[in-house]
């Protein structure tokens, strides 16, 4: 026998994200989407010295990317936040640099990526403390994808840099 009930289903969660933490993580979820989309596009049309490396590192972070926003989304909606990462919100909100839609040298590329990967990072870091002050466990998440976003910068700025002799560019973070 089936059972139909004739209320309606009600959660009671015990924690639901205030609009400023769905905020946040909003913009984070945004500017990982576009991260996502730069990072294979840079991969279709890099060309030039060390391209097999940096087409190979470009795939590295075009899934670490996906990976993140996928997991950042269902933190989202786990705290009864509404993800939206539909291309036209990612084109009006993401607060990456533009990338150009053309053949790309290797050493433009590296540096491309580079800013938007450390556009992501300071994005995550802008927003860091007021959602640990709300949210620790969306905070810790946060804590990984940055430790990877940072460390995935270092290591490909570095196919730029000369050593002794070069050092890195400042930021507007």
């Amino acid at each position: 026998m089936t059972q139909t009930f004739n209320s309606p289903h009600t959660a009671h969660p015990a924690f639901q994200a205030s609009p400023q933490l769905g905020e946040h993580l909003q913009h984070v979820l945004v500017n990982l989407t576009d991260l996502h989309l730069q990072a294979k596009q840079l991969h279709w049309n890099v060309v030039g010295k060390n391209f097999r490396d940096t087409h190979l590192v470009l795939d590295e972070v075009t899934d670490a990317a996906r990976e993140f926003s996928d997991t950042v989304a269902e933190r989202m909606r786990a705290v009864y936040a509404l993800p939206d990462a539909r291309a036209k919100t990612v084109a009006a909100v993401s607060s990456l640099p533009e990338i150009p839609n053309d053949e790309i040298s290797t050493g433009d590329t590296v540096d491309a990526i580079t800013a938007s990967l450390y556009e992501v990072a300071g994005t995550i870091r802008r927003v860091h403390d007021a959602v640990d002050a709300e949210d620790p466990t969306s905070a810790d998440i946060l804590h990984t994808i940055l430790e990877r976003l940072e460390q995935l910068a270092w290591m490909i700025d570095s196919e730029n840099r000369v050593a002794n002799s070069s050092i890195p560019r400042s930021t507007t973070i």
